[in-house]
């Protein structure tokens, strides 16, 4: 008999009555009768009832947690609280046991430190797998948004010879014997014409400039997929490894990117709010049990659900960098002294400005444009006097930052520099070698346009939605810092 998913046991109503066959594994056996079983479909456990007499004590001392069991039976009403139906056993297979004693997962609260020790087991726990099937829609729902509005998938190279965000946290990609490398006699550097690649390359950090030559030919183009950085980083925010989106449009200005990044986020939200809410609920209760162990003041004034229906339902707030720092210097956490870092015009705004921009001013997502030119990449669009973004206060490019609560940026952003004189001058300023990015600098001489886009940490935005506290939770294995595990 072909099997049945938990969920289509649970929901659908046309087999009640049936005789379907499940599989999954034990969560619980108690009473010597009753095993709740879970395939991972669902959050939730179906009953399924043995008859005692029917299944022996030998069979029956094999149902322990994790064990992976097919059960036969038919469909009929509960006869207990909390669930429509229970499966009424009429016979079960063993098709794995899990020792008891060893198995390291047991039916109690576990600490987060110690499941991401287990990750490779962490995905049978309720909280995990609510995490993993809502990474799975926010997943989806990037392919549906950016297809239902015309952009092209693009698969940009994992592997590159440049440095797209100019920060020179990269990991070098090699063949060669790391022992004893090949030397060039005149300086005794590395030789790497002799490598794999005939130059050093590294992992990409970013496939954008890849994907600005895609989108100045196809119109539209989205790019989704692994990035690496090397910095030595052990925050709850950062990976070694992560997933990227990357939209570009031609044709496309700040606004236009703002509105791109605005309902991207809105789409994911709905998508999620509609199809996960059985983890979502789930998420809630245990985020509302974390909140109330803080002292008060700590505490978020909303629960998940109504956190993302929040953002959902209210457009989200557009000032400018000029805008943001005057908010923060009139803000009682800067005149009591109670920032960690200093405000003044200039600075990157660090996550605690960005979260009382938008969890104790505006109570909303913020987006942020028109940040100074200094602290932004090289291939974000100058801004000139009355250019959108413009500040009186220095010169800054058309960027702009998306700010959510609780993470504070999730999305960055810009127009492109499209003019080749003014990103030549820029690229020089920043000691960005034109020679190394004579491709990117070829499109803006035969057929430049107007064009924009940005970037969204998949994890990020998981983190968001689920309500995690850390980013380590929301992606398989993590990489981090002297971590490579599983």
């Amino acid at each position: 008999m072909e099997l049945t998913s938990i969920k289509s046991a649970l929901d659908n109503e046309t087999l009640t009555g049936t005789t379907v066959a499940v599989a999954g594994w034990v969560r619980t056996f108690r009473n010597d009768r009753f095993i709740a079983l879970n395939d991972g479909s669902t959050i939730r456990n179906l009953q399924c009832v043995i008859d005692q007499e029917k299944v022996d004590a030998t069979t029956r001392a094999r149902f322990t947690t994790s064990a992976a069991v097919k059960c036969t039976g038919e469909l009929v009403a509960s006869q207990g609280s909390g669930q429509r139906v229970e499966l009424k056993v009429t016979s079960v297979e063993v098709l794995g046991d899990s020792d008891a004693e060893k198995y390291p997962i047991q039916p109690k609260k576990h600490s987060l430190e110690f499941l991401r020790e287990q990750a490779h087991l962490r995905f049978r726990t309720n909280t995990y797998s609510a995490v993993f099937r809502m990474r799975h829609q926010v997943s989806f729902g990037i392919h549906e948004y950016f297809d239902l509005n015309g952009y092209n998938y693009f698969h940009a190279p994992i592997i590159t010879a440049s440095d797209a965000e100019g920060a020179g946290e990269m990991f070098r990609v090699t063949t060669l014997d790391a022992n004893s490398p090949p030397r060039l006699e005149a300086n005794d550097s590395v030789d790497f014409a002799l490598d794999f690649f005939g130059r050093e390359s590294r992992l990409t950090v970013s496939g954008q400039l890849q994907a600005e030559l895609a989108a100045l030919a196809l119109g539209k183009v989205y790019t989704f997929g692994p990035t690496f950085r090397a910095e030595n980083s052990n925050t709850t925010r950062h990976l070694a490894e992560f997933w990227m989106i990357e939209p570009e449009a031609a044709f496309m200005d700040l606004k236009g990117d703002m509105d791109l990044a605005e309902g991207l986020c809105k789409h994911l939200i709905a998508r999620v709010l509609k199809n996960s809410m059985d983890d979502l609920q789930f998420l809630d209760a245990r985020l509302a049990e974390e909140e109330a162990q803080k002292p008060k003041e700590q505490r978020s004034e909303m629960g998940l659900i109504d956190r993302l229906k929040f953002v959902l339902d209210n457009p989200f707030e557009r000032i400018t960098y000029d805008d943001a720092i005057n908010i923060l210097l009139r803000s009682k956490p800067y005149q009591k002294k109670q920032f960690q870092f200093p405000v003044e015009w200039g600075i990157d705004l660090q996550s605690e400005h960005e979260r009382y921009l938008v969890e104790k001013h505006f109570k909303k997502p913020v987006i942020v444009t028109g940040y100074p030119a200094k602290i932004k990449a090289f291939y974000m669009r100058t801004n000139a006097p009355g250019d959108f973004g413009y500040s009186e206060k220095g010169k800054t490019v058309a960027a702009m930052d998306v700010l959510f609560p609780g993470i504070g940026e999730i999305i960055g952003g810009s127009q492109r520099e499209e003019r080749l004189d003014v990103l030549e001058a820029r690229m020089k300023d920043m000691n960005v070698p034109a020679e190394e990015l004579w491709w990117y600098l070829d499109t803006r001489k035969f057929g430049t346009v107007p064009h924009a886009g940005f970037g969204l940490g998949l994890e990020r935005f998981v983190l968001f939605v689920t309500g995690m506290g850390n980013i380590r939770d929301v992606i398989p294995f993590p990489r981090t810092p002297k971590s490579a595990e599983f």
